[in-house]
Parts: C-alpha cells; sequence; structure tokens
C-alpha cells in the first residue's frame, strides 16, 4: 500500500485516473473547497508525524484511512520499526484524547474497560472507567496478553461500547484501536483468533527500513531527538475530533459504479475457491474493502472509485481475513504471495 497523496511522490498509485466517474459521462470530477481543506488538514498531519518517524508511509497511510473509515488497526512488525512510535506521533498530531496499555499476561479485562468499584463515602458501586474510553487507543503488544483480555475489546470494537454489569456505555466519537503485535517471539503469546482479526479494518505490516531512511533515523538520534519527548522534535496537534468526522462524510459520499462493486466482489469469491485457502474472504471482508477503497479514492482527491483504489487496498485490507491451508504454508506459500496472485488473475474491468 502506497500513498495516494498527490503532493507525495512516493505515495502516488500506478493508475491512470479516469477523466470522468463511471457512467456518468461529461461530468467533471469536481471537488468542493470543503473536502480540499479536509485534504490539505490530513496531509498536515502525516507532515507532522514525518517530525518524528523516518519512512514507514504505508503505515501512516494506513492509521489514516482507518481514521477516515471508522475501523480499527492491526500494526505487525519486527521490534524496532517505530510501531508504537507512529501511534503515538499519530495522537500528538491530533487533537484527540489518546490512552496507551501495555498488554501483558496479567492483564485483566477490568483494566482495559472498567469496572465497578466500591465507594466508601456513598455506600454504592460506581463505574470508574478504563483506558479504553479515548478517542485513539494504543494497544500494545496485544498478542501478549490472554484470549479473555482480548476479547474485552470486541464490543468496542465492534459497537463503541462497553457493557458493565449489564449497563451499556458508549465511548467517544471518534474511537480507533492502534494495536501492535510482533511476528516472531511466539513463546509466550497468544495468537488472535479469527473473531478478532476480523474486527481489524486492516494488517499493516513494518518493514525495516531502507538504508538511507536508517541513515537520518541515526542522524536525529545523533542530533538528540527522543522518542519520549515528541514536543521537543516539534510534532503539534494540527487537526481534531471534528475534522475526522467531517473527513469520513466526506469518503461517505465517494461513488462506487457497479463495475467496481463486481470486482470486489469476483475478488472476494476468487478466494474462497482458492485451493490455497482454507478460509476465504467473507462479505464483511468485502464491504470493508469497498469501504478503504473509498478512503483511498478520496485520499487522492476523487469523489469516485476505480478498480487501481481496489488493488491499492487488497494487501491489507484482506490478508488478515484469510487462512492459509497447512499444505501451502508447508509449500512456504505466504498468504501475500496467493492474494497477488488473485490480483493478477482475476479480471479488471476497464
Amino acid at each position: 500500500m502506497t500513498d495516494p497523496n498527490p503532493e507525495h511522490a512516493v505515495y502516488q498509485p500506478n493508475q491512470q485516473v479516469q477523466p470522468n466517474p463511471p457512467n456518468q459521462p461529461n461530468q467533471p470530477n469536481r471537488q468542493g473547497q470543503g473536502d480540499e481543506e479536509l485534504r490539505r488538514a490530513f496531509g498536515a498531519v502525516r507532515e507532522e508525524v514525518a517530525r518524528a518517524v523516518v519512512g514507514q508511509q504505508p503505515a501512516v497511510t494506513g492509521l489514516l484511512i482507518g481514521l477516515l473509515c471508522n475501523g480499527h488497526v492491526l500494526l505487525e512488525g519486527v521490534p524496532g520499526v517505530a510501531k508504537t512510535l507512529l501511534v503515538r506521533a499519530l495522537s500528538a498530531a491530533l487533537d484527540l484524547d489518546t490512552h496507551r496499555v501495555q498488554f501483558t499476561p496479567d492483564l485483566m479485562p477490568g483494566d482495559v474497560t472498567g469496572s465497578l468499584v466500591y465507594d466508601t463515602k456513598t455506600g454504592e458501586f460506581e463505574f470508574r472507567e478504563g483506558p479504553v474510553f479515548t478517542h485513539l487507543l494504543l494497544a500494545d503488544e496485544i498478542n501478549r496478553t490472554p484470549p479473555k483480555t482480548q476479547a474485552a475489546l470486541l464490543e468496542a470494537m465492534a459497537e463503541g461500547q462497553v457493557s458493565v454489569d449489564g449497563v451499556s456505555r458508549p465511548l467517544p466519537d471518534p474511537f480507533m484501536v492502534a494495536a501492535t503485535q510482533n511476528p516472531v517471539e511466539y513463546e509466550g503469546t497468544y495468537p488472535l483468533p479469527e473473531a478478532q482479526l476480523d474486527r481489524f479494518l486492516l494488517k499493516v505490516t513494518l518493514e525495516l527500513p531502507e538504508r538511507e531512511d536508517e541513515v537520518e533515523i541515526l542522524r536525529r538520534h545523533a542530533e538528540g531527538f527522543s522518542p519520549s519527548d515528541l514536543a521537543a522534535a516539534g510534532v503539534t496537534a494540527v487537526a481534531g475530533a471534528g475534522t475526522v468526522q467531517a473527513a469520513r462524510a466526506a469518503v461517505g459520499r465517494v461513488q462506487s459504479g457497479p463495475e467496481v462493486l463486481g470486482y470486489i466482489t469476483d475478488l472476494a469469491r476468487a478466494s474462497r475457491l482458492s485451493p490455497s485457502f482454507q478460509l476465504g474472504v467473507s462479505p464483511r471482508g468485502s464491504t470493508a474493502l469497498l469501504q478503504t477503497a473509498k478512503a483511498w479514492a478520496w485520499l487522492g482527491g476523487r469523489d469516485y472509485t476505480t478498480p487501481d483504489d481496489v488493488q491499492a487496498m487488497a494487501l491489507p485490507c484482506l490478508r488478515h481475513r484469510v487462512s492459509l491451508r497447512p499444505e501451502a504454508e508447508l509449500d512456504g506459500v505466504s498468504t501475500d504471495q496467493v492474494l497477488s496472485g488473485l490480483l493478477a488473475t482475476v479480471p479488471v474491468p476497464r
């Protein structure tokens, strides 16, 4: 996944922008001034994050798309590739309430959602909110806590609320979980079950930096950069909840023609028929791919989607929603390889 923002060359997708929306000939692709201002605000957020994080542009884009689609993002990478720093920098660039939870084997569900506490002054039980009552929740190393605690996030992620003692309590809007996990050091970890993986809109993998980026990282540290002091790095809040909500409404107005809907359906059905998968993409995965394609198109300055938008978001949106057959794993085939094969073989509407 790369960046659709034309102001950043490294992000430009390899696609031909159509001059007119599908099924609407002779209609110019006009964007309201409000949309342009919102896109500039998201571009400013990206610039603030870059003050603290070198590279990792696909992951930044993934987090922004998660916000635009009211979804959650799972960040996976080896230790030391700035997963936690990336989320902290994003929260510093947004005027949103943020909490961080370090997931450990002894973490209890109430430590995340909150619990009833007896008040000796009033003689009654009162609810004390847990860290999940925030706009942006950083769930650090989510696969290091038992399934019972992992499941405590399910209702929050799916419904935007928490139920304690039979009472449902709404979470702030916007609300996003940005979770991190390691692809190594499996000893003492609890892999996320399929049901919870499916709650994440995107799974973004963070790669080791290129040589130039690693040199830049060292240069910044040599000049005194401290990951624990983002304010000293110059990261400031440039957008807030109102900006996110307005941008979500703008993404909702992006149109998708029947050829795009058919293409998404064909990809999902092809995954279910693939001999390499024992579990293909569900209809929820199809709708998630449509949502993210619309957000990608909007960030690129268009009010309609194309098959290229679908292809750009297919891997991060679908890689955690499918399951390889054991024989495919033994052959050394990866999920991304199979999905890339489907993208190469499923006919693309033109």
